[in-house]
């Protein structure tokens, strides 16, 4: 899975429909419900109660912008479609809980320092490792001290300058790594049992083209 430090919700992420499961307000009188939901720029639903964004009627995002599309006719919410999903997947999967960690007794977070150590192979400083999770320096230096007080992780000092450390798995952290990470990918394939392999594919390669993109202008994108 993605690493967990991602942005906090945003405005995009509103609360519930107030008539969940329902996509819209009462018809009103004279009016068909494909002329109701094109009021005031609302989506129209097909048959099949699907929303032109590829959200379903109990897609908190879709009631969001049916909701602006309201307020504000003329704005073009296709982004918030995009965006504002990512963003509600993402707090969701980061509400749930992540069993066979909770059961070692490691947060998703710390798994991703250990992971790191373990599949790029050789000694990590915190900065590399703060760029390869995400993370801020202040966060992993915690989470390094945690996993270094369990004996999972061992620090060494530069022979050349002693203000870097050189950070590597112990055998121990090592094995816990190897014996959950099997564990840690069925749980996640059963949260994301709901899509069909093929979608899974062509959602991983979407995402994926997105990240890229974002990656590459982030600088622009944090100015």
């Amino acid at each position: 899975m993605t690493p967990t430090e991602g942005p906090p919700p945003t405005g995009n992420d509103a609360g519930p429909d107030p008539q969940p499961g329902t996509g819209a307000e009462p018809v009103a009188e004279g009016r068909t419900a494909d002329e109701e939901a094109t009021a005031g720029g609302g989506a129209v639903e097909n048959a099949s109660g699907d929303l032109p964004g590829g959200g379903r009627r109990g897609d908190t995002v879709a009631a969001v912008v049916r909701q602006w599309r309201a307020v504000h006719p003329g704005l073009d919410t296709g982004p918030m479609e995009i965006i504002g999903r990512i963003n509600r997947c993402a707090a969701l999967l980061q509400q749930a809980e992540d069993a066979p960690l909770r059961r070692a007794g490691l947060s998703r977070p710390e798994f991703d320092l250990l992971g790191a150590l373990r599949r790029t192979g050789h000694e990590l400083t915190p900065g590399d490792l703060a760029r390869e999770t995400f993370s801020s320096g202040a966060a992993v230096t915690k989470r390094l001290k945690q996993l270094t007080e369990r004996g999972l992780v061992e620090r060494r000092g530069d022979t050349r300058d002693r203000r870097v450390v050189h950070l590597r798995l112990t055998d121990a952290g090592r094995d816990l790594v190897d014996a959950i990470l099997p564990v840690q990918l069925a749980y996640e394939t059963a949260v994301l049992s709901g899509v069909d392999g093929p979608e899974q594919g062509e959602l991983a390669a979407l995402l994926g083209e997105l990240l890229s993109q974002l990656e590459g202008r982030l600088g622009v994108l944090r100015a």
